[in-house]
């Protein structure tokens, strides 16, 4: 069973299409045309484009690629905002809001047509945001799943709860959670795919593997293709394997 998987795009569109561009490449040379893809979220926020990022999988979805997206903080994040201009998000720290430069609302505003993030009363900048944003661009992020599950494989945006049975997770959990997923060496029941906290290249820590190179901060964007929990990166060259740490390459 192939799946491939794409880590935190975070508004990099022209990243987004080049790894896609990969897989197409992967997918000729296996002649498989049905393996879905995983985009494991953080889709806006940071990058340039978010807005061509979320067209761009609305146009590939509308047309039938066997794409699937999940749902990451930031997306939330941007959401709540829309809902709410005074939105804090459980999982952000007090005081730190969806807007500032730091998190990248400010830019994904920006790709919408809406600047002076910074300078402009939050009622204005939502006002300006409910107008700029396509209702289907919110329907689209409200509706995206919190995890996918394919085989002995599962996919989620920053990791799972250990001890909690994978039906039961929270979505703060899903969205949010580092040192108690990311320290925690026992066996899942599934190999976790997950993005949230970057890493200098995709890693693989035997119950979990974590694909998200840091796009958001100017670095590579990854893709993965997995077959069973065999894990490869997709390079430049085509695929490079991906293995657990402490096995010795070929």
């Amino acid at each position: 069973m192939r799946t491939y998987a794409i880590g935190d795009i975070h508004g990099a569109l022209d990243k987004l299409e080049e790894v896609h561009a990969r897989i197409a490449a992967d997918r000729r040379a296996t002649g498989d045309a049905e393996a879905p893809v995983v985009h494991i979220g953080d889709l806006v926020d940071r990058g340039p484009d978010s807005r061509g990022v979320i067209d761009f999988l609305l146009n590939g979805i509308g047309a039938g690629a066997p794409w699937i997206a999940i749902k990451g903080n930031h997306d939330r994040m941007f959401t709540g905002f829309l809902d709410d201009p005074d939105s804090q998000d459980p999982g952000l720290r007090e005081g730190l809001h969806w807007i500032d430069p730091a998190l990248g609302g400010d830019r994904t505003l920006a790709s919408y047509g809406v600047g002076g993030a910074g300078e402009r009363m939050l009622f204005d900048l939502h006002e300006a945001a409910l107008r700029a944003v396509p209702p289907a661009h919110v329907a689209f992020l409200n509706g995206l799943a919190l995890s996918h599950r394919r085989g002995k494989v599962l996919f989620v945006h920053a990791g799972i709860r250990p001890g909690v049975p994978l039906a039961e997770q929270s979505e703060g959990d899903l969205l949010w959670i580092r040192r108690a997923f990311l320290d925690d060496r026992s066996d899942h029941g599934a190999l976790v795919v997950h993005g949230h906290t970057p890493v200098d290249a995709v890693t693989h820590y035997g119950n979990r593997v974590n694909i998200d190179t840091g796009a958001g901060y100017g670095r590579a964007l990854a893709a993965v293709v997995i077959e069973g929990k065999r894990v490869w990166l997709l390079g430049p060259g085509g695929r490079e394997a991906v293995l657990p740490r402490g096995v010795p390459a070929p």
